[in-house]
């Protein structure tokens, strides 16, 4: 069993470049079975469940050049634009990896960024930007050691990319990632994601996910805020027994193919999501009234015509609408007739399912 010990870095078998840098395209994900409330060091109270994005992602490069001090210094850019005010999360970041990987004190740094979808708009932004500097950094580190497989190579990077936002071990591998230890769950971990272990029906091969860009701007309360709601929360102990159930009975429809369940399941951990921010003290709502209208039309459009359409929610007001491949084409129809007038400025995108991150 792997401990947190065993990532740390003790061995260089190359010496230090003097500069250099990395670039990994590294996808978004949209958690199934949520992840809400955590413990230090970012651990989650819950296992989650999530499908790999393909469409929605981060591409980062990371530019070092060797130095003589040891304070870790570095820029941001993001879409080419200079931004210090994402500085301190990256502070942080630095900061509780540094004994996971004391080389990058060696180093100045150049954080080059940018999304394929807008910016902290309920997509989860903070979980694919995080896992790119992450796979940046273990690049450094197959540098310099070039005998570490490729399994512990994803391992530390979904490892390292969790200190700087939970989900963000997620976004590492694909189709479907746990993260969180559960009994149902073969080599699940509290410390980094793993790949769902089982045979995955053909039912959600090839799933896509049309994201309804109900509210394109600032999410209203930041996902640390959100998580640190669950302390104290009244309802937390039976959400995060709630959350361990739902996992053992979706990895049961995740095998056998049954979309209703599948529908039932990934719903009620969307709305029950939301009814967790909505009974915290300080509470909120962010959800909007489009959010509304268009699960309204979700449920009206499937009891019409028997689809396999669903819905689920990260922490904000934008919908995920979920459905199998061969739903594609009618799925489609139904958004443009029906949903995008609840979608701001008409906005919305359409991906799938994918295979995780790529090193360019």
């Amino acid at each position: 069993m792997i401990t947190e010990q065993d990532f740390v870095f003790n061995k260089v078998e190359s010496s230090f470049p003097k500069k250099g840098k990395f670039t990994w395209k590294t996808p978004s994900n949209i958690a199934l079975v949520k992840y809400w409330g955590k413990r230090e060091p970012q651990l989650p109270e819950n296992p989650s469940i999530s499908f790999t994005l393909d469409a929605c992602f981060t591409l980062t490069t990371l530019e070092f050049t060797k130095k003589s001090s040891k304070d870790i210094k570095f820029e941001i850019y993001f879409e080419g634009k200079k931004k210090d005010e994402f500085k301190p999360k990256i502070e942080k970041f630095f900061s509780r990896i540094r004994q996971y990987v004391p080389f990058i004190a060696e180093y100045d740094f150049v954080i080059r960024s940018r999304n394929s979808f807008p910016h902290s708009s309920g997509i989860a932004s903070s979980a694919s930007g995080m896992a790119a500097l992450a796979l940046c950094i273990m690049s450094m580190e197959k540098a310099l050691n070039p005998s570490i497989t490729d399994e512990f190579f994803y391992k530390k990077a979904s490892f390292l990319a969790r200190l700087g936002s939970g989900s963000a071990s997620r976004s590492i591998d694909g189709e479907l990632v746990v993260w969180g230890k559960h009994r149902d769950i073969t080599g699940s971990s509290d410390l980094y994601g793993v790949q769902f272990p089982e045979k995955i029906h053909k039912n959600f091969k090839n799933f896509h996910d049309i994201i309804l860009l109900v509210d394109e701007g600032e999410k209203q309360v930041s996902s640390t805020i959100g998580h640190d709601l669950m302390h104290n929360h009244p309802f937390a102990e039976k959400r995060f027994d709630q959350a361990k159930d739902n996992i053992s009975k979706l990895s049961s429809v995740l095998q056998n193919g049954d979309l209703k369940s599948f529908i039932t399941i990934v719903e009620s951990e969307a709305l029950t999501l939301h009814a967790m921010m909505m009974s915290s003290n300080p509470y909120f709502i962010l959800m909007k009234p489009n959010t509304l209208h268009i699960i309204n039309k979700i449920w009206e459009y499937r009891a019409q015509t028997n689809s396999n359409v669903c819905f689920t929610l990260d922490a904000g007001a934008n919908v995920h609408l979920l459905f199998p491949e061969k739903e594609k084409s009618s799925v489609n129809k139904f958004v443009i007739r029906q949903l995008i007038q609840f979608c701001q400025n008409n906005h919305y995108i359409c991906d799938r399912v994918g295979s995780g991150a790529k090193q360019f």
